[in-house]
């Protein structure tokens, strides 16, 4: 059963409705591998288009709701897709970026979902015109042809800021049967074993649509959250008698700073496995979450390219303070100097690693990016870390400039491209710094033309305009010089610097 506020559905049910939802799709000319985009929240049709796609061989490309109409637009082209399935609330957002050669219907938002986001009624419904998707649902028999699996292609951007979608083949059934095995352990979810997951992150990630897709073939009891809030978490796992979970750190320490009196009312006790990644988490906020849950919490690390090759307990996580886990089944982890040759223990270098068990990945339609992205068959994420005579992995720094807010990947080159084209900015630098909540926060510098009159307010709505908000750096100075390098390149790590000693402060 899959359950959303105070709507219930059970697996034969939507299992029904992907199988009408499948022979829709083939109607609409949906044939084996071309892709179906989605821009839902975490609802009954993100699982019924996933399910339905795959049923064809084709993947689904989930779209974070957040992205406006430039960036959705840029998606959908790039990856071919043909049909989207949209929310009734998000299509306002991005309606002005999608052309008439693709197929929309739209998924009504459901109560409790428009409570979560204050959505009016007016944007709840499908609008006058738009193909209703439960209407055109419901008008297909079940689909009875070959049933196929597919995974989904998740849209990434590397370190480049241009996203390129991640798209693996079919798996042969070993690799199934292996991936499957890998999953379970990293997750905890096997089959027909009275879990009950808590979904509370969206899905359009890669991380959470895993887990919560791993949990749907599993048959497992499916509790949907429509948008995380540390106290309603806490009621839904002892109303539900939740046993398991997806977190990222941001959500332990939102949980954290409950008070005393408000962590102490809810009933944990039917936790049983807790895995959160995204992040690292800071050695006192995952000691912390160990004394409150106790040993249920575990945590990996991987990427959408690298799968999970990293994972470890709390047991591990007590003993070696600060790592992010050893080499899974499957997993493996490298870690190399600028010159190519291995480190040796101990010795930081970059991060090199890939969980073998799951299908290789080409990026779509850019061959070249792919063939750059990785050495002896593994992949760098831009980590720089060391492994210790355990082989347990601890993490350093990044090498490159991807920041990481609440578990959320942002790519300063793409938020420095679309503000270099606002009237007035000379030129601009876009990082990271650490934040006590999301783990690091967005602060720009920008450098005016001359005579140029900037404000905070004007910059925020410009980016606002054009950028998901949480692309939107939260600080912003202007300076009347960058540091630069001698090939005149802005110097950021010297921004980096100065922040840290105290002399960059956000403009009022």
């Amino acid at each position: 059963m899959i359950i959303s506020g105070d709507r219930r559905i059970s697996y034969p049910e939507i299992f029904a409705r992907a199988a009408k939802a499948a022979t829709g799709f083939r109607e609409l000319g949906l044939t084996g591998g071309t892709p179906v985009a989605m821009m839902l929240r975490n609802d009954f049709a993100f699982f019924e288009c996933s399910s339905a796609a795959a049923t064809l061989g084709s993947p689904v490309v989930p779209i974070n709701w957040h992205l406006k109409a430039e960036e959705v637009n840029y998606i959908i082209g790039d990856s071919g897709a043909g049909i989207l399935v949209c929310h009734a609330d998000l299509w306002p957002q991005i309606r002005a970026g999608v052309g008439d050669h693709i197929e929309v219907l739209i998924v009504a938002t459901p109560p409790e979902i428009a409570a979560a986001f204050n959505v009016p009624p007016e944007l709840a419904r499908v609008p006058s015109g738009m193909t209703d998707w439960d209407q055109w649902r419901e008008a297909h028999a079940p689909w009875t042809g070959p049933v196929g699996r597919m995974s989904p292609m998740f849209y990434t951007s590397g370190t480049t800021g241009r996203p390129k979608g991640v798209r693996r083949g079919q798996m042969r059934p070993e690799q199934l049967a292996a991936a499957e095995r890998v999953s379970t352990l990293a997750y905890g979810i096997a089959p027909n074993d009275n879990q009950i997951v808590l979904m509370n992150g969206p899905m359009y990630h890669s991380a959470p649509n895993s887990y919560g897709m791993l949990a749907f073939r599993h048959g497992a009891t499916i509790v949907l959250e429509p948008r995380f809030d540390p106290e309603d978490l806490l009621r839904l796992v002892q109303e539900f008698r939740i046993s398991h979970m997806h977190a990222v750190p941001t959500m332990f320490v939102r949980l954290l700073r409950l008070p005393e009196d408000v962590r102490r009312r809810y009933d944990v006790s039917s936790l049983r496995f807790v895995i959160h990644g995204a992040a690292p988490c800071p050695v006192d906020v995952k000691r912390a979450m160990i004394e409150w849950w106790g040993p249920v919490i575990n945590e990996y690390l991987g990427s959408t390219e690298t799968g999970i090759p990293v994972w470890h307990n709390s047991a591990e996580a007590l003993a070696k303070p600060g790592t992010v886990g050893r080499a899974i089944e499957g997993g493996v982890v490298k870690v190399f100097r600028p010159d190519g040759t291995q480190c040796n223990t101990g010795e930081p270098g970059e991060i090199f690693m890939r969980q073998t068990a799951i299908a290789d990945f080409d990026y779509h339609g850019n061959a070249a990016a792919r063939a750059e992205a990785g050495r002896d068959g593994l992949i760098s994420v831009g980590d720089v870390g060391y492994l210790d005579a355990d082989g347990y992995l601890f993490l350093c720094d990044r090498k490159r400039d991807m920041v990481i807010s609440g578990g959320v990947n942002i790519y300063p080159a793409e938020i420095e491209n679309t503000l270099i084209g606002m009237d007035g900015v000379k030129d601009c630098a876009v990082f990271g710094v650490p934040d006590d909540e999301y783990g690091e926060r967005l602060f720009a510098c920008i450098e005016p033309e001359a005579g140029a009159k900037l404000s905070t307010t004007a910059v925020k709505e410009f980016l606002r305009a054009r950028l998901a908000n949480f692309k939107v750096p939260k600080d912003i100075q202007f300076l009347d010089a960058m540091p630069r390098e001698a090939t005149g390149k802005i110097f950021k790590r010297k921004l980096r610097d100065l922040y840290a000693e105290g002399a960059l402060r956000p403009a009022a």
